[in-house]
């Protein structure tokens, strides 16, 4: 008896899918993971810079941001009957080339539209590395250390972003935009000699039969969301392009719901969202991703065209938040392990409505430490919320509905990201016109405001939320 129950116990504390080295395997997918999530944030410090070279709108801008954002969530609701067409090293190996040309094309663009087009494929090719990177690690490393490895994954999420705009800046303040994406490609080569020397298949190759309708239906929904969304910046929100938009993304959505829930063999299985765990995880988890977006895209426009302070300054002012960001992020890892994701969660989201009005309170006199202690106690409540809530919604799951949970989670945090830049874009165009006249930098600040504001109510939305966590987890 005692036998039976040893060996019971001791299969409880085996990976799904053993693998002798499973950091060593998980390299290729980090470093990939890292440059895509970098690349979503690295450029929002260069977006003034940009508008002057390119000569175009902050509306039109912003589309290099929301546009990556919007490939990365049209592709995610793909990745799971992807991955059952190909091999787990044969997607990540494609995305990393994928990545790389990508970077290249945007690197070269004489305009923006070859711009653009270089930051879709990077979009692409991040839409298939992030779900794998949560897939994966849930299929080779043990239970008792998968808050660890989670952790270590939502370390890469939440620090890449983080300090993206600190980097982009000491690359701007000593060379052109372009060199930001030269930067990717060295850590792609590493990233792709990881993938081929040590990363192996996780999931069996079933070749099911693909429902063309159910891709068509998915990448006009959240493609017209997101456009919606953006247009609102420059037409308004009550205009007749945003408004169609909006009506066919959320048309094509509800029709790729339903369409999803009545298949025997759905591309993305959203029954998932029937588990309350995983249901109030990856809430938590968009809203979280909402935030960050929302701030990291206004702060580095705020301190440079609010304050007037030189971009590789604005790059060194973000470092510190960065920092902090990556040491809570492989904190709330563990601290899950410990006690779960109800406190974690709860406190994450009290410290992130802090920040958010700490950032609402700045002005165009700010002092620089002022700025950088906002954006600090931003950066301590969002990773803090962040990984318990993502471990927490994918251990809800098992079996095949795991694999779904991860693309599930990851797509909607996209399109949320996507939509919440968006969002602080109108709000913030909103505010500087609602200032009137006059002081282009007050006017600037004021709209900032308004989006901060929008971070505020969002990271609200996330506490009451939160508490519906349980005490104890399952």
């Amino acid at each position: 008896m005692d036998s039976v129950q040893n060996s019971q116990a001791n299969g409880a504390q085996q990976a799904r899918v053993p693998v002798a080295h499973p950091t060593l395997a998980m390299m290729g997918m980090l470093i990939g993971g890292f440059v895509g999530m970098f690349s979503e944030t690295s450029l929002n410090i260069a977006l003034p810079q940009l508008m002057t070279q390119l000569n175009v709108s902050t509306a039109t801008i912003q589309w290099l941001v929301t546009g990556y954002m919007l490939m990365v969530g049209v592709v995610l609701p793909l990745s799971s009957i992807i991955t059952k067409w190909f091999t787990t090293r044969q997607v990540i190996l494609f995305a990393l080339v994928a990545f790389a040309v990508g970077a290249v094309i945007s690197a070269s663009a004489p305009g923006f539209g070859v711009l653009l087009f270089g930051r879709m494929i990077q979009g692409v090719a991040n839409g298939l590395i992030l779900p794998l990177m949560f897939t994966v690690a849930m299929e080779i490393f043990p239970p008792y250390k998968l808050g660890a490895a989670m952790g270590m994954v939502s370390l890469v999420v939440m620090f890449a972003p983080a300090v993206g705009p600190t980097l982009a800046g000491l690359v701007l303040g000593i060379a052109s935009w372009r060199w930001i994406f030269w930067l990717f490609v060295p850590f792609l080569v590493i990233a792709f000699i990881f993938a081929v020397t040590s990363l192996k298949n996780v999931a069996p190759v079933t070749r099911p039969k693909v429902d063309f309708l159910s891709i068509v239906l998915s990448t006009i929904g959240f493609g017209s969301l997101v456009m919606g969304v953006s247009l609102a910046s420059d037409n308004g929100w009550v205009s007749l392009p945003v408004i169609g938009s909006l009506l066919v993304g959320l048309v094509g959505l509800a029709w790729y719901t339903h369409r999803q829930l009545n298949m025997e063999k759905p591309i993305l299985n959203l029954r998932a969202f029937a588990i309350p765990g995983f249901r109030i995880g990856a809430s938590l988890v968009m809203i979280n991703f909402g935030i960050i977006l929302s701030a990291m895209y206004l702060l580095p426009m705020y301190i440079q065209k609010g304050v007037l302070i030189p971009v590789a300054l604005t790059g060194i002012i973000m470092l510190p938040g960065g920092i902090v960001n990556a040491l809570v992020s492989a904190a709330a890892g563990r601290l899950y392990d410990r006690i779960g994701a109800r406190t974690p969660v709860r406190l994450g989201f009290i410290i992130s409505m802090v920040g958010a009005v700490l950032l609402a309170l700045t002005t165009t006199s700010s002092a620089i430490w002022y700025i950088i202690l906002a954006h600090v106690v931003l950066m301590i409540g969002a990773p803090l919320a962040m990984s318990p809530s993502q471990t927490h919604g994918l251990n809800a799951l098992t079996g095949p509905l795991a694999g779904d949970g991860s693309a599930i989670m990851n797509t909607f945090q996209q399109i949320v990201g996507a939509i919440s830049t968006a969002i602080a874009t109108s709000l913030l165009g909103i505010g500087q016109v609602a200032y009137g006249a006059g002081n282009r930098a007050a006017a600037f600040v004021n709209g900032a405001h308004y989006g901060f504001y929008f971070t505020f109510i969002m990271a609200f939305v996330g506490f009451l939320l939160a508490l519906r966590l349980p005490k104890q987890e399952q």
